[in-house]
């Protein structure tokens, strides 16, 4: 018998191993988002976010069976019914404060700018 040991080295992956061909990343890569679309995902995704957060905040103290409407009836729809419309009812009440704030934060020269570009009537 022999004490020498003997490792097992294992060689490094080429990069040849890891090529999935070289048309792969032109197709899968995706256009990068304009000014407006940039402030759309910044507007509604920490809404999005957001919006769960505070479901979770007034749902832990807030039993939906025990929901009234303004006159006093009970409310009748499911729980998972007042959920999801409080979340949606969450989510564009964020929106809605989060638009505001982005149109807050525009220069005066680029709104100006905007509506100087803007094809006239007629």
């Amino acid at each position: 018998m022999s004490n020498q040991t003997h490792d097992k080295v294992t060689p490094a992956p080429s990069q040849d191993h890891f090529d999935i061909g070289a048309d792969y990343d032109s197709e899968v890569r995706a256009q990068p988002l304009s000014s407006f679309g940039q402030r759309v995902v910044a507007i509604i995704w920490p809404a999005f976010l957001m919006a769960g957060v505070i479901e979770m905040l007034v749902f832990a103290f807030a039993d939906p069976a025990d929901l009234h409407w303004l006159g006093g009836a009970p409310v009748t729809i499911s729980r998972s019914a007042v959920y999801t419309l409080a979340f949606f009812a969450f989510w564009v009440i964020l929106s809605t404060a989060g638009a505001i704030t982005q149109l807050l934060l525009q220069e005066p020269g680029d709104v100006n700018e905007q509506v100087r570009q803007r094809p006239h009537w007629p």
